[in-house]
Formats: C-alpha cells, structure tokens, sequence
C-alpha cells in the first residue's frame, strides 16, 4: 500500500515505514505528525482517490530529524557590465518516517481478505447435496 501526499509545495509517494525528507516542519524531533492532504492511496482494493471516495484520509509519521540539504550556489551575472553576485543558500528539511496509512480516520487497516482456497462449500445443515443423492441413487 502506498499514498501520494503534499506537504510543502511538493508531492511524495510514501508506504508505511519509508524515510522521507521534506521542508522543514514544526515540529519536534520524536513527536508524530499529520500529514492530511492526502491526494491518492493504492493498495489492494486498487486506487482511491480521497477528496472524491473516501473523504478524511491521513498519513501519520514521526519526526526523526531536522537537519539542511546540500549547498546550492546562487551566481547572477550581467555581461560586460562588471556585476556579479555570488550567494549560497540551504533549505531546512525535517525527516519523517512513514509510520501508518489511514483511510476515513481508521485507526488500523482491516485484514487484507483472504484469497479463496477452492475448497467446495460444505453444507452445515447436515443434509447432502440432493443432485448428488439422486445420482447415487440412479447408479445403484
């Protein structure tokens, strides 16, 4: 099961346990956050789109870390003009991990169903069959 959700500006495909870096976010390390605008959820009942669906979707994660990407070098330049700027910058990012995905605030996900084994179905009445009674019948 997976989800496509938005948080700052951006959007990422989570599954439960993934590790994820997004802009920073207010919230202390340790501490478990929301993630509520959840765009789409796959899974084995196929793709769910929540706004339309299943209204009240969320993702839970909790904070791992905050910590800065890599430097990223800011040069503006005008020709023949002798003006040059050189300026660096790095964004503030929080890690999450990727702990449960909900659909309409559900607390744990129902079992997955069971896949169907063949077996034939057995009569808990006690009586058999009547087709297979009159041909046992017919044979003897």
């Amino acid at each position: 099961m997976y989800a496509i959700v938005r948080t700052g500006g951006k959007q990422y495909r989570v599954e439960e346990g993934s590790i994820l870096r997004v802009e920073k976010l207010p919230a202390k390390e340790g501490e478990e956050v929301l993630l509520e605008d959840v765009l789409l959820i796959s899974g084995d009942d196929g793709v769910i789109i929540p706004d339309r669906e299943e209204p009240g979707a969320k993702v839970t994660a909790k904070v791992m870390r905050h910590l800065k990407g890599p430097k990223i070098i800011v040069f503006k330049y005008k020709p023949k003009k002798g003006y040059h700027r050189k300026q660096g910058h790095r964004q503030l990012l929080t890690e999450l991990r990727i702990e449960s995905i909900h659909l309409r605030g559900e607390e744990k996900r129902p079992p997955a169903p069971q896949p169907d084994r063949g077996e034939p179905e057995k009569d808990l009445a006690g009586g058999a069959d009547p087709a297979v009674e009159a041909e046992s019948r017919d044979e003897g």
